[in-house]
């Protein structure tokens, strides 16, 4: 069991529940940071090490309890950014996820194979605290036209328990996109049409006002 006290995530976005992040209604958190470049990324702003907020892991598996039962979810979900260069903060999100009987769904740029390779004894416990695991890096030139809440055709998923149903049919239901008003801040998450990115826009602080975009 991993211990969440005085672990710190670097966040860059969280949406306490949606549906277009997986399967579900789901607690979605984007982490800020990622070592790869993959052209084309939806998330440049998240790309960075800095910009994002410091944030204990222990106030996020808090509000992630405290949504859970308010709005009946489903799961966690963790994006970036990219969750393994956070993995040990990830993992104690993940396994307080677990707790609370949720399903854990994290995508990574790198493959699975390369995540199982690492040393890192964080990457291993995130590894072993995920459900679904969508891998491989974003290709843009191979969009993903079949499969929901995927990027690219060349990125796999993987289903590591059998807490989720790989015959899920909700994986072959179209995209959405998600927008909120809240204090006055617009947020977008989802899948968007390639127009909509040309409302692509966040402000450096995740208090302050303006469009935020995630896929």
């Amino acid at each position: 069991m991993h211990q969440s006290a005085d672990v710190m995530l670097s966040v860059a976005q969280v949406v306490e529940c949606t549906q277009a992040e997986g399967p579900g209604r789901r607690f979605a958190v984007w982490v800020q940071g990622c070592p790869l470049r993959c052209v084309g990324c939806c998330n440049p702003e998240f790309l960075p090490q800095t910009g994002g907020e410091a944030v204990r892991v222990e106030d996020l598996a808090a509000e992630l309890a405290r949504v859970s039962a308010a709005q009946d979810l489903e799961g966690l979900t963790l994006l970036g950014g990219e969750a393994f260069a956070q993995a040990t903060g990830c993992a104690a999100l993940a396994a307080a996820a677990h707790q609370l009987d949720l399903s854990v769904m994290v995508f990574s740029g790198y493959t699975l194979a390369q995540l199982r390779q690492q040393q890192d004894p964080g990457v291993q416990s995130l590894l072993a605290a995920t459900d679904i695991l969508v891998d491989g890096p974003y290709d843009h030139t191979q969009p993903e036209t079949h499969r929901r809440w995927i990027g690219s055709s060349n990125q796999q998923v993987h289903y590591l328990t059998d807490r989720c149903d790989p015959a899920d049919p909700r994986w072959l239901q179209p995209n959405t996109l998600e927008l909120r008003l809240i204090d006055g801040e617009l947020t977008v998450n989802g899948f968007p049409a390639a127009q909509a990115k040309l409302l692509w826009r966040r402000p450096p602080s995740l208090k302050s006002g303006g469009l935020r975009m995630e896929d």
